[in-house]
């Protein structure tokens, strides 16, 4: 089984990849442990704010390694915001049944009333350069763009509207 964790910055996809590699010990791969590894080696001029080309240069690569797993009948746990929302569209239908699709997103209205603790958890896993450029407008963009990009691809979303503990534990169980 694959589990693909994608969302929004700041939503919780390395905490809920976390929390699912305690509960399955599945192995976990982070898309921006592998970014930051082909950029710091230099096998690509891309930067870490090149988000929008990062994903073209990223998916292939996490696209074949999640259909060797699939082929090998590994479990593996993919996490990152590098996923496009037509991610379905690079799969045959053999590979789909092995993937399970989570994507994170936040409304404006949770982000509203939280942002203060929003901001506080941003290290609770990893941590984290403060980005100070991380404000509610920034956050709402970014969640926005999730909500319209996948919903209008037909994914389900995760949406934290009001209860963040409850959303993870139930993707969790």
């Amino acid at each position: 089984m694959i589990i693909l964790i994608t969302g929004a910055s700041h939503t919780g996809k390395t905490l809920l990849a976390q929390r699912l590699l305690e509960k399955h010990r599945y192995p976990s791969l982070s898309i921006d442990h592998l970014k930051m590894g082909l950029i710091r080696s230099g096998y690509t001029a891309l930067g870490p704010e090149d988000d929008a080309s990062l994903t073209g240069y990223l998916w292939p690569i996490v696209r074949e390694i999640m259909k060797t797993a699939i082929e090998n009948r590994q479990n593996l746990i993919v996490e990152g915001c590098y996923v496009p929302a037509d991610w379905r569209a690079d799969f045959d239908e053999a590979y789909l049944p092995f993937i399970r699709f989570i994507c994170l997103a936040m409304t404006e209205a949770y982000i509203d009333r939280h942002f203060t603790e929003i901001i506080g958890h941003e290290s609770e896993i990893e941590s984290r350069l403060i980005e100070a450029d991380c404000t509610p407008e920034v956050l709402k963009a970014s969640n926005r763009w999730y909500i319209n990009a996948f919903g209008q691809a037909g994914e389900k979303l995760s949406l934290i509207e009001d209860d963040y503990s409850k959303v993870l534990s139930e993707l969790i169980d």
